[in-house]
């Protein structure tokens, strides 16, 4: 899709629902909610149900903390309109909130949600909610205030819900429409180091032609691959190179540079599945995953990390996967590694980054640069998390897809698979995979991929080999969709889960201006001895994917805590899971849903690793630190003391000595985090379709190929046997690779199906 000019426009979002997922009362209710959480300030005057009035004292003295923050004129202006603004104040807030509700939210959550929101706008139901007589939305916003804080406190577990989930998207969905937050913030539209469009390669898609007969339009290959992403466009390069007929298909749509980065609301339906995120049932976690052409390399943040030796000698040893120590399997990973150009050169980090390397060293910890897919160029491009502008991110859009187009394959966007499709079994009882079958929908006559009636057909693919690459939350659902009975299917579901920690520093820093992940702390990656515990990282700085997790004591607070913003770098403790979950089937209406709670087992260690980064930052001098955690208020430095003597211990744990840094400390680790009110996220997901050595433990054998079928073959990170500990792109590449090179095997008949997998492979 082309834009219209350079500095892009912006990107046409679906039209609202035509039914409305809620009636004028529930919207009154939830309104009168987001008002409470992000709402109007006045100087002692207004309307108590629609303003929130500060004494006069007061409102100056939050005025003049806010205009401090700031270092433009233009920034200082905006404090007056940004005081005034309530979350609900344009009618684009309601409008991604319908999308929200209809579209992305399972049946499952949406109907308790509606049930509340009645409940509270009743005397009966309020008092029993509320402690108050009084419908909700007939609260002054001070009551409402009260209200909500009760919640947060509550030992009823669906009000601590109700407070972190609604909260949670009311403070994502303003700050997503509000005008005054970019303007005070200095947050720019484009990224500062990319503002010129890359020229992207130009795919061509295969088009459906009309049917007056409406009959399924069949198409044949050799190879069709379902998923566009990391693993599937691995398959597709290394399957067309060997003169297969491939077809890639995807159900997202590709976007050409000049519409990147997308704003935060159009990434989330058009860069991202399910709206942005998936919850899982409990609420205590949620899962972002890529969904576009390509896939998730084509959101992620460019860290290109191959999976540590202790990984790979646990695969090998522990789920009998002897190849994973192999030397082929090193050598596709320095292959796809050698493609995008991984390396550590012209690196130029960031206020964030320079701190993880420099505090380590001054506590003596093992940190080191993050190598990067940038084809050994700087790359200072905060936002190309949703979506890289100037292509310097060699992800699979910019490589492994462009390659494979090169060397004959096709592709076909706007395609949902519904199912797998089957003919008979072999003569060893395997049921054989005939292709896929599924609805594609055309692009409207400009090219826009949201107008409503466009055109659809259903689409037979018939090919001698399936590969599924869907990912580690589609492909199991796919499965499960298509009968596939083998009891792992979605099991053993693992996370990469985190809690975050935002410094504040003296001075304005606009951490989005540079790369988001460049280094890393390590000291803490293998707590146990087993190769679990906590990396310590930096996050994206896009205001709507980092300021509303952490948590909201007061309307107030929340005001003052965003601008800070502009002063702020932002960290993750990241573990590598032990335990897992799963996927499953909605049972309302089938749809995916995840089952996952972080056990106490990955808690603590996340839990250490917040203590690290809040000991490491302390270190380097940040004016606040704030940590995910609810329950937890913010450490602030005393201003009595902007110079406070800092030492270190010399053990092999070291630890800042100032006694009021300690307290906090000590309260946080008492704390925890406790789960599901401690709100996780993961950026990672794998292994619902674990690799094994028999159907008994596994999905797929070491060669992708799905037990007790013939020519289904899984190529994406859900068949890594646990959680890989590192960004898993460079894994699942090595991993596709290795199996699209099996598959080019047993065409040419090289290698027999019984062969030992540390046995050799044809060079390709």
């Amino acid at each position: 899709m082309s834009a219209a000019n350079e500095d892009t426009t912006a990107t046409p979002l679906p039209p609202p629902p035509a039914r409305d997922p809620l009636s004028p009362e529930q919207w009154s209710i939830l309104a009168a909610i987001a008002d409470t959480v992000t709402p109007c300030f006045t100087q002692s005057t207004g309307n108590k149900l629609l303003q929130h009035p500060l004494r006069g004292e007061v409102y100056d003295a939050t005025a003049k903390r806010l205009r401090d923050l700031t270092t433009d004129a233009s920034s200082r202006d905006v404090v007056p309109a940004y005081l005034a603004e309530n979350a609900t104040a344009q009618p684009e807030f309601k409008e991604h909130m319908m999308r929200m509700l209809a579209f992305y939210m399972t049946e499952t959550a949406r109907k308790p949600l509606a049930f509340i929101l009645s409940t509270l706008n009743t005397r009966v139901g309020a008092l029993l909610l509320t402690g108050r007589t009084t419908p909700l939305n007939g609260l002054s916003i001070q009551d409402r205030e009260l209200v909500l804080q009760g919640w947060a406190r509550s030992r009823l577990p669906p009000l601590r819900f109700l407070h972190r989930s609604i909260i949670t998207l009311t403070r994502l969905f303003w700050l997503r429409t509000s005008p005054t937050v970019p303007q005070i913030l200095s947050y720019p539209r484009l990224p500062v180091n990319a503002v010129t469009a890359g020229t992207g390669f130009p795919f061509q898609f295969v088009q459906i032609p009309p049917s007056v007969a409406l009959e399924p339009e069949v198409i044949e290959t050799d190879v069709v691959i379902v998923g566009s992403g990391c693993g599937g466009a691995v398959a597709a390069k290394t399957l067309a190179e060997a003169g297969l007929k491939v077809l890639v298909v995807d159900q997202s749509y590709y976007w050409s540079p000049e519409w990147l980065p997308m704003s935060d609301e159009a990434a989330g339906i058009h860069l991202f599945g399910n709206g942005g995120a998936v919850i899982s049932q409990d609420g205590s976690i949620m899962v972002l995953a890529g969904s576009t052409w390509g896939g998730g390399g084509t959101i992620n943040w460019s860290a290109s990390l191959q999976p540590q030796g202790i990984v790979r000698r646990e695969w090998a040893h522990k789920f009998g996967l002897k190849h994973f120590t192999g030397a082929e399997f090193q050598a596709d990973l320095d292959a796809v590694c050698e493609r995008m150009g991984v390396s550590y050169a012209n690196i130029k980090h960031n206020k964030g980054n320079r701190v993880l390397l420099e505090g380590a060293r001054k506590l003596g910890w093992t940190a080191k640069p993050v190598p990067q897919n940038t084809g050994g160029e700087e790359h200072s491009d905060g936002f190309c998390t949703r979506g890289c502008r100037d292509c310097g991110k060699k992800g699979p859009t910019v490589t492994f897809l462009p390659d494979a187009a090169d060397a004959g394959a096709n592709f076909m966007e706007g395609f949902k698979v519904k199912e797998i499709t089957f003919g008979k079994n072999d003569s060893n009882g395997n049921r054989e995979v005939t292709g896929v079958r599924g609805i594609w929908t055309a692009r409207d006559p400009h090219g826009g991929v949201v107008a409503p009636g466009r055109r659809s057909r259903e689409v037979i693919i018939k090919a001698r080999r399936t590969i599924i690459s869907g990912g580690s939350l589609y492909t199991p659902h796919l499965l499960q969709q298509s009968g596939l009975k083998n009891r792992h299917i979605g099991r053993h579901l693992h996370l990469h889960p985190v809690c975050m920690l935002a410094a504040v520093w003296d001075e304005d820093i606009r951490d989005w201006e540079g790369p988001i992940l460049t280094s890393v702390v390590s000291e803490f990656e293998n707590l146990d001895g087993d190769g679990y515990g906590a990396k310590l990282e930096c996050t994206t700085m896009i205001p709507g994917s980092f300021l509303p997790v952490f948590p909201w004591y007061s309307g107030q607070q929340w005001k003052e805590l965003v601008p800070k913003m502009r002063r702020m770098s932002g960290y993750i403790s990241i573990t590598r899971d032990r335990y897992g979950g799963k996927i499953i089937q909605d049972p309302a209406d089938r749809s995916l849903a995840i089952d996952y709670t972080p056990s106490t087992y990955d808690r603590n260690h996340i839990l250490e690793g917040l203590v690290r980064l809040a000991e490491l930052n302390y270190v380097e001098g940040a004016r606040e630190i704030h940590v995910s955690a609810p329950g937890i208020q913010p450490f602030i430095r005393p201003e009595s003391s902007p110079t406070s003597n800092i030492t270190v211990t010399s053990n092999q744990t070291p630890s800042v000595t100032d006694p009021e840094f300690q307290s906090w400390i000590q309260n946080l680790r008492a704390n925890g985090l406790p789960s599901p009110d401690a709100g996780f996220a993961s950026a990672h997901q794998m292994g619902s379709c674990r690799m094994g050595t028999s159907a008994k433990n596994s999905v797929v054998d070491y060669r992708g190929r799905v037990w007790n079928t013939k020519g289904l073959y899984i190529a994406d990170a859900s068949v890594f046997p646990s959680a890989s500990g590192v960004n898993p792109m460079i894994t699942t590449m090595g991993i596709s690779r290795n199996i699209a090179r099996g598959i080019v095997d047993e065409v040419r008949g090289q290698e027999g199906l019984g062969v030992d997998p540390s046995a050799g492979r044809a060079k390709l």
